[in-house]
C-alpha cells in the first residue's frame, strides 16, 4: 500500500517511555502523560495519515469543531504548511532534524476530504505553537 502521508508527522521519538495508544473516539480520555495517536486511511485513496505527538488530542478539543472552516480554507493552508515543512525537512542544516526528519508526500491534486484537511491543519497550528515554530499562514500567537 502506498502511504501517501507515510508516517504523518512525528511522533517526534518516543523517549524512551511506554506510549498509550489512543483513537479518535477516545481523544477527551487522553492524558497528557500518554502520547496521543490518531490514524486514518483510506485504502481506495491509498492514503494514509498517523499522527503521533504528546498533547494533541488535548489541544485539539479546545480547537473550533469540524465544520468551522471550510475544505477549501483548509487545502489552502495545508498547501502552505506542507510546502514550508518539507522545505524545511531539505534544509537540515538550518532547522532540527528532530523536528522536521521526514517529508510529508501530500499531493495537492488529490481530494482527501474534510477530515484529513481538518487535522493536518489543526496539526500544523499545534505544531507552530507547541514547538515555537512560524509558518506563513499560521496564528501569530503570544511569544515567551
Amino acid at each position: 500500500m502506498k502511504y501517501l502521508f507515510g508516517i504523518l508527522f512525528f511522533g517526534l521519538l518516543v523517549f524512551g517511555c511506554e506510549s498509550g495508544r489512543k483513537s479518535i473516539d477516545n481523544a477527551s480520555k487522553s492524558t497528557s502523560e500518554e502520547m496521543d495517536t490518531i490514524r486514518i486511511a483510506n485504502d481506495s485513496l491509498e492514503y494514509e495519515i498517523i499522527i503521533l505527538d504528546l498533547g494533541f488530542n488535548n489541544w485539539l478539543v479546545t480547537q473550533p469543531p469540524e465544520g468551522y472552516y471550510s475544505q477549501t480554507f483548509l487545502e489552502n493552508r495545508n498547501r502552505l504548511f506542507v510546502t514550508e515543512y518539507n522545505r524545511r525537512v531539505q534544509n537540515f542544516q538550518l532547522y532540527d532534524r528532530n523536528l522536521y526528519f521526514q517529508e510529508i508526500n501530500y499531493d495537492f491534486n488529490i481530494d482527501y476530504g474534510y477530515e484529513v484537511n481538518y487535522l493536518l491543519y489543526n496539526y500544523f497550528m499545534f505544531f507552530q505553537e507547541r514547538y515555537r515554530q512560524s509558518f506563513i499562514g499560521g496564528r501569530q500567537g503570544p511569544r515567551q
